[in-house]
């Protein structure tokens, strides 16, 4: 037997423990996110042709949540955010027909732009109205069981050559594999492309840090948070990535100096003493995986020859320096600079409009562009509000770590071009949505409450 095999059996223990407790939605839930975790390594190692009808299946599912959403009266819990909700629906429709109508468009650009600028947001406000808080501790521990699978897999992918079959797709050469330097690839673990692996480091953050807070009643729970943490640093160290090492190490920043600030004043030593351990567990870690670590600096000293740090952390947060002057008053259709659309008409160019997220906005939907990057601010100016004052309250750094990962996501995540993070952010902002309405933080409870 694999010396793996008990860790994993306590893995799935503690991950998944009671699946009849979950609720309809939670299941649904659940599916989505095994899906999107997923779909990556059929494409890459089963079946290259899995790719359509895996995204059709996922898709189809969101769009289930959120009619059983608003079919089983559940919508009605937010009255206030499904009435802005379907006023910004309307707005998107209605502005995506007058591109029609203008030229900037076509039917086929227009749906694929519906999906990206809609409907996973829909799927994370039905998954808060719906779901139970056995749902959620389900979806929390779920994520961080995925990232101790994900991690050895990321090792292997590391210390294997691009060549080698598990860092190439089925119908791939070693050309087509990104490389952090010559000869060590940027590892994807289970996902089609880099990107979705980073993505997903920073969406388990939190929950890898919400399960070290919460209460453990038993040995394997605190042997599965443990696990979780490991494989979160070594998974981030691996990576090969400059976004997935430094959210990790924003993350963990965030969350060792949020414990010791918010807990009660009683518990502060206690908290200082556990944030020192975290801090020495990753620093073990670190000191393990040194040869990594080296080729991370590598990668920071290449790229810093060939562009500006900061000027790049700029363009991924306010767009491309040429945006402004490209952009119109009605925009280039909503979905033109998704990937999906750019594979129809531009021969598979990736982000044929912009790289970042706020530049591709901004030039998909003109003003239209602009009223959403102030929504999003404004969403997380009250998010930050909300997210501090629970922390304050309950004495726990999960909110404000949160909110911190929804920022990250919000703004930088390729979530109208790139159909995996467009579903990832979906199910951060269910998490960020979910938390407010079972704020206990109580993560290996079991228990379930009424919808």
């Amino acid at each position: 037997m694999s010396s793996h095999a008990p860790t994993h059996h306590v893995a799935t223990r503690a991950a998944g423990r009671s699946t009849a407790t979950l609720s309809r939605a939670g299941r649904v839930f659940l599916a989505v996110f095994l899906i999107v975790a997923f779909e990556g390594a059929i494409r890459k190692w089963v079946a290259s042709s899995s790719t359509l009808p895996l995204i059709l299946l996922r898709d189809l599912l969101a769009v289930y949540l959120v009619l059983h959403a608003w079919r089983g009266g559940h919508l009605r819990r937010y009255p206030k955010v499904v009435t802005a909700m379907l006023a910004w629906t309307l707005l998107v429709i209605g502005w995506g027909l007058m591109q029609l109508v203008g030229g900037e468009s076509s039917p086929t650009v227009f749906v694929i732009g519906l999906r990206f600028w809609l409907l996973y947001i829909w799927f994370a406000v039905a998954a808060a109205a719906a779901m139970t808080e056995a749902d959620f501790n389900a979806a929390i521990r779920m994520a961080v069981l995925v990232m101790i699978v994900l991690a050895p897999l990321a090792v292997l992918q590391h210390y294997s050559p691009p060549g080698a079959a598990i860092n190439r797709q089925l119908d791939g050469d070693e050309d087509t594999v990104f490389v952090a330097i010559a000869g060590v690839v940027r590892t994807t673990g289970t996902f089609s492309f880099t990107s979705g692996y980073s993505a997903y480091l920073l969406l388990v953050a939190p929950a890898v840090f919400a399960l070290l807070g919460a209460r453990k009643r038993t040995n394997i729970q605190r042997l599965f948070a443990l696990t979780g943490f490991g494989a979160f640093i070594v998974g981030s160290v691996v990576s090969g990535s400059r976004a997935g090492v430094i959210s990790a190490g924003v993350m963990l920043g965030a969350y060792l100096i949020a414990r010791l600030v918010f807990a009660r004043t009683r518990d502060k030593p206690a908290a200082l003493g556990a944030a020192l351990v975290a801090a020495v567990l990753a620093a073990g870690f670190l000191f393990f995986f040194s040869d990594a670590i080296l080729v991370t600096q590598q990668r920071f000293e290449q790229a810093a020859s060939d562009e500006d740090f900061w000027e790049r952390l700029l363009a991924t947060f306010i767009g491309e320096p040429r945006v402004l002057a490209q952009t119109t008053w009605l925009g280039k259709g909503l979905g033109a600079g998704s990937n999906l659309a750019a594979s129809l008409y531009h021969g598979g160019a990736n982000f044929a409009l912009a790289e970042s997220e706020t530049g591709r906005i901004v030039l998909e939907g003109g003003l239209l562009g602009f009223a959403f990057v102030a929504l999003k601010l404004a969403v997380l100016v009250g998010g930050l509000a909300y997210a501090l004052r629970l922390s304050i309250l309950r004495h726990t750094a999960f909110p404000m770590v949160l909110w911190i990962a929804v920022v990250v996501g919000l703004m930088t995540w390729p979530a109208i071009g790139q159909l995996t993070a467009n579903a990832l952010l979906g199910v951060l902002l269910g998490y960020f949505l979910l938390l407010f309405r079972y704020p206990s933080g109580d993560f290996f409870s079991t228990r379930s409450s009424s919808p």
